[in-house]
């Protein structure tokens, strides 16, 4: 089993036990299905391409992440964000938008309260990381940015009409129910690659706090304990989000699922029946299993609130949209483990992180 574990903190338990006892009185734990797997074979596939992130001032670890992007001009930096799916940019970012067919759009961000609204074109474009490394696409859906509005209780937006400087590329998973239903994965820009000619592609990537790996292949997926994911029962070809347990003081857990989102350096933790309108209390320790359940884990660790560490997001955001147990990692995990997407076959796969 993988781990990495901080320590807590001597605080006062006396707020965290009644915290506990107000959570544990009114939750019914649910479970998720999922369950350590046996390691995909990639032996067949030898296309993979590694893009290393831009640098970012004064980061130590992990951060959010950027590469490099072009539409069939200049490259120019743009987040790559695993917690949402479809490149979003600001219309003038596309040559010759106006000319391209499409259809009104929008894309929806719970996580800042930002709503993109403009239209979704096709487009190819060439994706680069820092290192001169490059991978290219077919035509996929973009969404051309002529307006920001904002949800009515947004944490982090300002309205705007015609937005410069937009410039997302969402390449996440199982993202559809979280307010952004136009989009599938022919919109993750990362599973449309062109093969290289004469090679073959396993869509999928290895995200590390260094860069992506795009395309699997043996040469980067060893040492991963794999998770096979649930099948989405809406959308052909999409995957639900991965299996956790978390734990609270090291009580009984709640199971449910998880994201890991480079796009955000907080945690979003939702637990149904948890009350606690000022926050975690400091102190409050808070174990994460993936699968969890009685499976054999794929990867483990715990936090405590309001001590830094590597793994420990910048704050906690406690949120009550879901009747399910949810945890959005933030971009954190990466300082612990790698984390591997299979689109084709539906696994999710963690290793301990590479230095």
């Amino acid at each position: 089993m993988l781990g990495a574990t901080i320590r807590a903190a001597r605080a006062s338990t006396a707020p965290r036990r009644a915290l506990l006892r107000r959570w544990l009185g009114g939750l019914a734990l649910s479970l998720v299905a999922g369950s350590a797997a046996a390691a995909p074979d990639y032996r067949a596939f030898d296309d993979g391409a590694f893009l290393s992130f831009l640098p970012a001032a004064r980061a130590r670890g992990a951060h959010i992440p950027k590469l490099l992007i072009s539409f069939g001009g200049e490259p120019r930096p743009i987040v790559m964000d695993t917690g949402s799916t479809g490149i979003v940019v600001s219309a003038d970012r596309i040559p010759n938008v106006d000319a391209l067919a499409g259809e009104p759009g929008r894309q929806t961000y719970s996580s800042s309260g930002r709503v993109m609204i403009g239209r979704w074109v096709d487009t190819p474009m060439r994706i680069d990381g820092a290192n001169g490394e490059s991978v290219r696409t077919g035509p996929v859906r973009v969404l051309a940015v002529t307006e920001i509005a904002c949800l009515q209780r947004a944490r982090d937006c300002r309205p705007q009409r015609a937005p410069r400087g937009v410039a997302m590329m969402g390449v996440g998973f199982g993202r559809e129910a979280d307010m952004q239903r136009q989009v599938t994965p022919h919109s993750n820009p990362l599973l449309n690659v062109v093969p290289r000619a004469g090679h073959t592609l396993r869509r999928g990537y290895v995200v590390t706090r260094f860069g992506v790996h795009v395309g699997l292949t043996p040469a980067n997926t060893p040492d991963f304990r794999y998770v096979k994911l649930t099948p989405s029962p809406n959308i052909a070809g999409e995957w639900l989000g991965a299996p956790v347990c978390i734990s609270l003081d090291n009580q009984a857990p709640a199971c449910g699922r998880s994201l890991v989102d480079t796009g955000v350096t907080g945690m979003f933790l939702n637990l149904p029946g948890l009350d606690a309108p000022g926050g975690l209390p400091r102190g409050t320790t808070l174990r994460f299993d993936f699968p969890g359940g009685d499976a054999a884990q794929a990867a483990s660790y715990t936090i405590v609130a309001g001590e830094a560490s590597p793994l420990a997001p910048d704050k906690i955001h406690l949120v009550h949209a879901q009747s399910t147990p949810f945890v959005n990692t933030g971009v954190h995990f990466l300082n612990g483990f790698d984390v591997l997407f299979d689109a084709d076959e539906g696994y999710i796969g963690y290793r301990e992180a590479r230095r």
